[in-house]
């Protein structure tokens, strides 16, 4: 088994497909009602409510999520939350050292989704050795 990609519904494909293009700097493919983001390690969508509502038996509610999370792993996360602040208007969580290691942020898309953008352990002690 293979998880080809995630999907997010929403009321408005043109105006969170800018949001994550501006957030991500991908550029996606697609149509109106559905954008597709590839990433080198598998893709995330943006699909219409109307288009859930007509082929996918209304099993999806956009804006109604409050349980998934959507992970990016950045190269320095304190640099992305400072290119972000002009973008995003909800952080949940400022850059923080996890008790794992890593380096993480957390905040909402347009729509309320969360979003974590991460550096792994080891990137993230060679970043704050660099700044030291």
């Amino acid at each position: 088994m293979k998880l080809a990609h995630a999907r997010i519904v929403t009321k408005n494909v043109p105006a969170l497909a800018r949001f994550y293009e501006e957030i991500t700097g991908i550029t996606p493919a697609g149509v109106e009602d559905y954008k597709e983001f590839q990433t080198p390690a598998g893709a995330f969508a943006i699909s219409s409510q109307n288009k859930m509502d007509l082929h996918g038996a209304r099993a999806a509610t956009a804006g109604a999520n409050r349980s998934m999370i959507l992970d990016f792993e950045v190269a320095d996360v304190d640099m992305e939350r400072a290119r972000l602040s002009a973008i995003v208007e909800q952080f949940v969580l400022e850059p923080t050292d996890q008790p794992w290691g890593n380096r993480s942020m957390m905040f909402r898309d347009p729509d309320g989704n969360l979003i974590n953008f991460f550096t792994r352990a080891a990137e993230a002690k060679l970043v704050a050795s660099r700044q030291e």
